[in-house]
């Protein structure tokens, strides 16, 4: 791995809002007094008119953007995932994932690694939540790069989308070379004896969990799931025919996720192939640094390796 300037998706997202806003009169960015953390505010560096602050209200936010959208806009609504996910589910249910509304719903701060303020703020189960519901479309870019090529892909879907964005910073490391398309996996690493399998900022080290055991003679593919819907079930096909084992790796619960859907479509497709779901194993986060929080589930390289290790020796 490269010592290479490092972002936050959540930066990612706010640099392709700004490009947007430029470009297109119809963007409009709506927060729930947390614009300058989700990046959204930056949108005032091209119309101050275009930004709204709806205070500490996030259901009256989701209904202020479903009319925005009626009246034509498209609304890029933003708040802590936890927050935006869980507290309006009702409201992203019935006004704008039923009608197929033109609105993305920008979750920031996911996961784990949200860090210090501990269980009530980090979202585990968010993902979760947007997979259950009918037209909508969910991705975890991996990088901020990534995440500047999923919003100008999102601004061109017109029908309700979830991006989970996220605080914990790394390089861009996905390749500047792999195409994003909406609802096509990324093949990082080609390998043979297993493949890790990831979504979001963790897949930094997923990859450097295949270099330790690329050190150890394991040929380790890596692939890049950042849409989980609708989901590459082909790509999942082509996995089963080449390794008998795989990894997901996801800062998320392992029900609901990336995991689950690997798991629908195996489930379906597979015969003999093997699933490790690593993630948040059914339980709250806590207070402590990204770091820690990482190390603890497992999903640093170290952790990686070490749960691949023992799938490849059982």
């Amino acid at each position: 791995m490269s010592a290479t300037k490092t972002r936050e998706t959540r930066d990612g997202y706010g640099e392709a809002l700004v490009r947007l806003a430029h470009a297109h009169k119809d963007v409009v960015a709506l927060d729930c007094d947390l614009g300058r953390s989700t990046r959204a505010h930056r949108i005032t560096e091209v119309d101050a008119a275009r930004f709204f602050d709806m205070g500490i209200a996030e259901q009256d936010m989701i209904s202020t953007a479903a009319g925005m959208a009626k009246m034509g806009k498209t609304v890029f609504v933003n708040s802590f995932a936890v927050f935006v996910t869980g507290r309006a589910f009702d409201q992203i249910r019935q006004q704008v994932s039923l009608p197929r509304a033109n609105v993305k719903i920008c979750g920031s701060s996911s996961g784990i690694t949200q860090g210090a303020d501990g269980a009530t703020h980090q979202s585990v189960v968010d993902v979760a939540l947007m997979r259950s519901l009918p037209h909508m479309t969910v991705i975890v870019p991996a990088d901020a790069r990534q995440a500047e090529q999923a919003v100008e892909a999102l601004y061109e879907l017109k029908r309700p989308a979830y991006l989970r964005l996220s605080r914990y910073p790394t390089p861009d490391f996905v390749p500047a070379e792999c195409d994003f398309r909406i609802g096509r996996a990324q093949v990082l690493r080609e390998g043979s004896d297993i493949c890790l399998c990831g979504c979001g900022p963790v897949l930094f080290n997923a990859l450097a969990a295949a270099d330790l055991l690329g050190g150890e003679g394991f040929r380790v593919g890596v692939v890049n799931f950042h849409t989980l819907k609708p989901f590459d079930v082909e790509a999942v096909a082509d996995l089963v025919g080449k390794y008998r084992r795989l990894v997901s790796v996801e800062e998320h619960s392992i029900i609901g996720g990336l995991g689950s859907a690997l798991a629908e479509v195996l489930a379906e497709r597979s015969q003999g192939t093997r699933l490790l779901r690593l993630g948040v194993a059914d339980t709250f986060g806590e207070s402590g640094s990204a770091d820690e929080l990482l190390a603890k589930h497992g999903l640093d390289a170290l952790g990686i390796a070490a749960a691949a290790r023992q799938l490849l020796k059982d």
